[in-house]
């Protein structure tokens, strides 16, 4: 199975998935951005500004987690941001047409704690993940329709991955 950590930049994507991954048995990170990495090299794809706009990221996202869970099993948690709700719609079809459940969370915080992890986080691009505010408050209205939601605004990654392994069904 898959379980899927949506929410925006500062949510507590990664932290959360570390801690998770601790607490699920056979469980492992799938970070889907490295698929994005790889299509960078790639000469001629059209300058979209963003590698999920390509859409054989998409495709490879879903078809490398098939074959990652076919060959060692398991669960992958992938800690990714999808906003645009026909890319989610993509790759929740793509999962589903090869079989694998989809455990679907969106870690959500308040305006100002996200604004205030942003700024301690001293490793990301500040400006840039700032400026994505307003597109995740712009997709909140699909996300809550489509993902249990986790308000992470003053929860620990620790304590957000116990309440996400509690579930029965996952891992």
């Amino acid at each position: 199975m898959i379980v899927w950590l949506n929410g925006t930049f500062g949510a507590g994507k990664t932290a959360v998935a570390t801690e998770l991954v601790g607490l699920l048995p056979a469980a492992r990170p799938f970070d889907a951005e490295q698929v994005g990495y790889l299509l960078r090299g790639i000469p001629g794809l059209p300058a979209l500004g963003d590698f999920q706009h390509w859409p054989p990221w998409r495709g490879l996202v879903v078809e490398t987690a098939r074959q990652v869970l076919e060959y060692v099993g398991g669960t992958l948690v992938v800690p990714q941001t999808v906003l645009v709700r026909r890319y989610w719609v993509e790759i929740r079809a793509g999962l589903a047409a090869a079989g694998i459940p989809v455990r679907h969370v969106l870690l959500h915080a308040d305006q100002a704690e996200l604004t205030r992890r942003i700024d301690c986080d001293t490793e990301s691009n500040r400006r840039w993940r700032l400026d994505h505010l307003p597109e995740y408050r712009g997709a909140l209205g699909w996300l809550r329709a489509e993902a249990e939601v986790v308000d992470t605004t003053a929860l620990t990654p620790a304590e957000v991955a116990g309440r996400i392994a509690a579930v029965r069904g996952t891992g």
